[in-house]
């Protein structure tokens, strides 16, 4: 919800020969000017509230942003840590770059938390929103480093909610999925990855992650970018810096490792299971290695990224049917789905 945004409506009147003539439906300017000053001021605001939260973070392999607490520790994506356990980070407000180090990274949500290592007196925490008041649109700001443009601030709006958005390959990992995600019209550059997206109150919504691609084009599709919702970023960065691991997700798993099986045409046939974990969804349902799954609930199963998509959809503790093959004959099982825990 836009504060401080003044809404003047127009009443209608009978004007004599000496009054000034008015349109219907129209604002005087002056309360025009009015209402665009007090939205101008609020992005101001805004702006300044959250920016000296956002820091710059350059690794060997390129640079990113993230957002920090009092205690220095920056929540970032796992894409801009990369393999690295070692960060240059520059603080809006400071001049002199600090080091700082890895905390923990998971991958799946593309999330990473670093620390700084000998973190300044008066760092400005952010303050995170509760990712269930965020509404569909509300004006937002974007804020980061994209190109390498520090202290960058964009403007949109929050287009959709819980959106599934899947993720390119980098550095050797595998594509991933990420649900639940706000999409915003707001421009989400690279450098931006990491960085805060605020609403009009000063509290961020949510982790810039990526822009979408437009395969057609072969570059990036303006105003559509992704950002990890602020509920998601905090309940798995607090996990890191407790723990250095994340045991509670709030992602649904089956307890498996699969690879993609193709037809004899090429065409992707489903998910194999490599392995079943001990005490998993999968293995309280008598699941074996070599088993093709092909259907998950309502959605059907085609290979690795499908099953992943289908699993976004669903919460630990579901209870799904599940359609699989072994030994070339189709069975259809009944489970309770697990919690996605850190690697």
């Amino acid at each position: 919800m836009a504060a401080g945004l003044l809404v003047v409506l127009a009443v209608s009147c009978t004007s004599g020969p000496d009054s000034p003539k008015s349109t219907a439906g129209s604002s005087p300017p002056s309360q025009e000017r009015s209402a665009s000053s007090e939205l101008q001021s609020d992005y101001i605001d805004v702006v300044n509230d959250v920016l000296p939260s956002v820091v710059e973070i350059t690794t060997e392999g390129g640079l990113g942003s993230g957002v920090y607490d009092k205690q220095g520790h920056i929540v970032t994506n796992a894409h801009v840590v990369g393999e690295h356990r070692r960060f240059t980070v520059n603080l809006a407000d400071h001049q002199q770059p600090l080091q700082a180090e890895l905390v923990g990274r998971y991958r799946v949500n593309d999330l990473a938390v670093i620390r700084l290592e000998d973190p300044p007196s008066g760092l400005r925490p952010a303050t995170f929103a509760d990712s269930q008041e965020v509404e569909v649109g509300q004006i937002v700001l974007a804020m980061g480093n994209p190109l390498g443009l520090s202290s960058s601030v964009t403007q949109g709006i929050v287009s959709a909610l819980g959106r599934t958005v899947s993720t390119p390959a980098d550095g050797g990992s595998a594509p991933g999925t990420i649900p639940n995600m706000v999409q915003t019209s707001a421009a989400i550059n690279p450098g931006n990855s990491g960085g805060a997206l605020a609403d009009l109150s000063s509290r961020v919504i949510g982790i810039n992650t990526l822009g979408a691609v437009d395969e057609r084009l072969g570059g990036a599709a303006p105003g559509i970018g992704f950002a990890i919702p602020s509920s998601a970023v905090t309940r798995i960065a607090d996990q890191l810096i407790a723990d250095g691991r994340v045991t509670s997700s709030g992602r649904a798993a089956l307890g498996v490792t699969v690879r993609t099986v193709l037809e004899t045409d090429s065409a992707p046939a489903g998910a194999a299971i490599v392995t079943v974990a001990e005490a998993g969804a999968a293995d309280e349902a008598d699941l074996r290695p070599g088993d093709i799954i092909t259907g998950l609930g309502d959605a059907r199963i085609s290979s690795v990224q499908t099953l992943a998509e289908a699993l976004a959809a669903h919460s630990p503790g579901d209870r799904v049917s599940m359609t699989y093959y072994r030994a070339g004959s189709s069975h259809t099982v009944q489970l309770t789905l697990d919690t996605l825990r850190s690697p």
